[in-house]
């Protein structure tokens, strides 16, 4: 089971590493002002991946353990179920926040300039947020299989 968190942190560190390579090193954008405060949250995040596997891996599968034989009923399939239905809402709202950023920009420049514009503005936002409604809807619809 080691393997498995340990795999899960690589795959989330590389995400993070292919995010700061893209956003620090464009190619067609100025440098961004905010580049200490993004390297000194990497190394926040990358401190605290190395902490939980040294210190929370090895409690937090004997709490598993126990619970597991206490129940009789989660498994390792189980679980990797569980985990694999929580995916889509994760991802719809990551989607999400990218939808809506943009768009809510855009509408307070416009409300700022025509305010009669405003229920214009908040269809669009809602578009936008409508995605993180449908991964928490594929995540209730794929519970109810289990």
């Amino acid at each position: 089971m080691y393997w498995l968190v340990a795999f899960m942190s690589l795959l989330v560190v590389a995400l993070v590493v292919t995010g700061l390579v893209l956003e620090l090193h464009p190619l067609d954008r100025p440098r961004p002002w905010f580049r200490p405060a993004l390297l000194g949250n990497f190394a926040l995040f990358a401190l605290a991946e190395v902490l939980l596997l040294a210190l929370g891996a090895r409690e937090a599968m004997a709490a598993v353990e126990q619970g597991a034989a206490a129940t009789g009923e989660i498994s390792t399939g189980l679980g990797l179920a569980l985990l694999g239905i929580g995916i889509p809402t994760g991802l719809a709202a990551i989607g999400a926040g990218v939808a809506v950023g943009p768009i809510g920009a855009a509408s307070l420049a416009v409300l700022a300039e025509k305010p009669d514009f405003f229920g214009r503005t908040l269809i669009y936002v809602g578009l936008g947020e409508g995605i993180a409604i449908y991964g928490l809807v594929m995540s209730i619809l794929l519970l109810g299989k289990i």
